[in-house]
């Protein structure tokens, strides 16, 4: 029997902005735009798949945990909730360049062109390991802004493969006039894209669409606004996403939880070889 790889804690978070109405189908209508990277073909997990920015929570993010002069709105929260935090908004800096901190004493997120400061200054030493996030922090006077996360998905990578993660997906309203850019190494392109593009993306072959992140485009596509999407999830119940795989005659099927909220049970996801 294979052994079972123990799962990689890992968080993403979900950037979004309002878009201008724009025509779909013949009608005026309201959408949501999500920051989304594409993934360098040569990563061996998901290469080449459009994603939300995110990765493996670290060492340094729960060195952070002991400085609470580095974080708000961490009350009530385990050491394991607050890593998963730390890990997203870190993740997110070094692959996207956005960062949701707040100058330490101030109720406003940093504007972006202290962002901007802070990104061509730290960003790259950061992804190459020459410095620490909590380093970043200090040197920065920048308080990571917690309380702008609201948790949305949790999903485990099913039994049997050989990278698997612990993923918490959030969302989070994208500071103003932080637009963000891939880091050009993980990444090869980035986009601000609304939830129906992607699929439809995904759908024609433009885009290369992992699993959880279509079932998760589809639950966000249905909200029209930055406010709703972050209104609706706030207070919900999360339910672990961990797929199980089955084979049929014509295929594969994935089964997950239905009260986990993605609008089914058993999805087809492959014809047979």
């Amino acid at each position: 029997m294979a052994e079972i790889v123990t799962p990689r804690p890992a968080s993403t978070i979900l950037l979004l902005r309002d878009a201008a109405a724009r025509q779909v189908g013949g009608e005026s209508r309201n959408e949501i735009e999500v920051f989304m990277m594409v993934r360098h073909y040569e990563i061996d997990f998901s290469s080449g798949a459009l994603v939300f920015p995110g990765g493996s929570v670290d060492k340094g993010d729960k060195e952070i945990i002991a400085n609470r002069a580095l974080y708000s709105a961490g009350e009530g929260l385990d050491e394991s909730a607050l890593s998963f935090r730390i890990g997203a908004i870190r993740e997110t800096f070094e692959e996207s360049g956005i960062l949701l901190a707040r100058p330490k004493g101030s109720s406003e997120l940093v504007d972006a062109a202290r962002a901007r400061e802070i990104e061509l200054a730290h960003r790259s030493l950061l992804c190459e390991s020459k410095t620490s996030f909590l380093n970043v922090l200090a040197e920065t006077g920048m308080v990571l802004a917690l309380d702008e996360l609201v948790p949305y998905a949790h999903w485990i990578t099913p039994e049997g493969m050989p990278k698997r993660f612990d993923t918490w997906f959030f969302l989070a309203a994208a500071p103003p006039e932080q637009l963000g850019a891939h880091d050009g190494r993980e990444a090869t392109d980035s986009i601000w894209v609304s939830p129906r593009e992607a699929l439809e993306g995904g759908e024609s072959g433009r885009f290369k669409l992992p699993f959880p992140t279509t079932r998760n485009l589809i639950r966000l596509g249905k909200q029209a606004s930055v406010g709703e999407a972050l209104e609706d999830s706030r207070g919900r119940s999360i339910v672990t996403v961990m797929p199980v795989m089955t084979k049929t005659a014509t295929g594969r099927q994935l089964r997950i939880p239905l009260e986990a909220g993605y609008d089914g049970e058993v999805f087809e996801v492959g014809a047979a070889g």
